[in-house]
């Protein structure tokens, strides 16, 4: 009877010791899916489909979406670009930086296109209403090339997105191939009326300026901790760095910011000595190409950028 007993424990604990091993080589959820990607946060998602149902909180993304096909049920609370005119009928549902879940929910989307880190906080409640979060950024041309090769993949159209992925390249090598032999000295700011800021060569502004052929002023600026891609403005440095051109980004009224921008220089008699000012060299950037991701049409953004830089 002992030894009945004891084989029937040996049985059970080799039972035991292979469910174990069974439950930690089982595959995760999603590995089965049609469609596995990753984020880049290095989140895996998978989908069982191609999703038919998209919502963007940028502008970036939606632009992109729209150039690979895809079908947007809900794009960023903002003007629309003369490009996505396409999308004015799209449901508006806030921004990466006040997404509007109730309209969000009522879209039931398979795919909610955010910003990292910006909507990292808003992951457990995309997924509580049974929709997925896909989190990319763009502070730099070359992540915007690498958003359009994610979403190719998301929407199984990578030869597509390597058209255009090429496209930017091979425009880019070109830029690199005319490098001006003097680069001109810049202060590139972001904001609104009241609010400015320098923008990093680690912003998608500061990276477009570079690859223009721009010196940006503020590329050893201690960097804002809140907003890591821009700096505080220090009037004594930009005066003392002296740029040749000045130009200001912003999402909000073209006309009001800068008419507020040049009420802060007049406050302070120290920019009439700097040559951007005595050339009338400070200009508003186009809030589609500058004030947000511009997506596909990034190289518009680099060229326009040139040409300002190329200004007498």
């Amino acid at each position: 009877m002992r030894n009945r007993l004891s084989l029937l424990a040996a049985v059970a604990a080799i039972i035991v010791i292979s469910c174990c091993a069974c439950g930690n080589t089982s595959p995760p959820a999603e590995a089965g899916s049609k469609i596995a990607i990753k984020d880049f946060t290095g989140r895996s998602l998978g989908f069982n489909h191609v999703p038919e149902r998209i919502v963007a909180l940028g502008n970036g993304e939606a632009d992109i979406i729209y150039a690979l096909g895809g079908n947007l049920v809900g794009r960023p609370t903002s003007e629309l670009p003369q490009s996505l005119e396409a999308l004015s009928e799209v449901k508006q549902i806030g921004t990466a930086h006040e997404v509007d879940l109730e309209k969000i929910t009522l879209l039931h989307p398979d795919v909610v296109l955010g910003n990292s880190p910006m909507n990292t906080k808003d992951i457990p409640t995309i997924e509580s209403i049974g929709s997925k979060m896909l989190l990319t950024s763009a502070n730099s041309v070359q992540e915007i090339t690498q958003q359009i090769e994610l979403f190719g993949k998301l929407l199984q159209q990578e030869d597509r997105a390597s058209e255009l992925v090429d496209q930017i390249n091979g425009q880019l090598a070109e830029y690199k191939a005319a490098v001006a032999a003097n680069s001109p000295k810049v202060l590139l700011v972001y904001g609104a009326p009241g609010t400015f800021m320098a923008a990093l060569p680690s912003s998608l502004g500061g990276n477009i300026l570079e690859l223009a052929g721009g010196v940006n002023i503020a590329a050893d600026y201690p960097r804002l901790q809140s907003y890591p891609q821009y700096a505080q403005l220090s009037n004594e440095r930009i005066v003392q760095a002296n740029p040749q051109y000045i130009f200001i980004m912003t999402h909000g009224n073209v006309e009001q910011v800068k008419e507020s921008f040049l009420k802060e220089m007049a406050d302070n008699a120290a920019w009439n000595h700097v040559d951007a000012v005595k050339q009338g060299h400070v200009e508003i950037l186009p809030n589609d190409l500058f004030g947000t991701n511009p997506g596909t049409r990034v190289m518009e953004a680099l060229t326009l950028m040139r040409n300002q830089l190329s200004a007498s």
